[in-house]
């Protein structure tokens, strides 16, 4: 092989590398939320609203004046088997 075939094949490999590298970027997603249960504890009452994002449920939290709260990621509400 001669020294401007070699140069070529490594021209060729480093640009297809850059081009491909850069397109891995460009599909890089944003980091996934995922949906949960949201507990929210008023006095002595526990309620439960499902599918929301943790940011939500603590904004729906702070809103609803809750004396505590937690999140349960990407489970549904539990009803304690109470039918509530």
């Amino acid at each position: 092989m001669t020294a401007i075939a070699r140069r070529a094949g490594l021209s060729l490999l480093l640009i297809a590398a850059v081009a491909s590298g850069g397109a891995v970027i460009a599909r890089a997603q944003a980091p996934r939320t995922f949906l949960g249960a949201c507990y929210c504890r008023a006095g002595e009452t526990l309620k439960c609203t499902s599918n929301l994002t943790e940011p939500d449920c603590r904004r729906r939290c702070d809103e609803a004046l809750c004396d505590d709260w937690f999140w349960k990621e990407r489970l549904p509400c539990w009803n304690w088997g109470y039918g509530g």
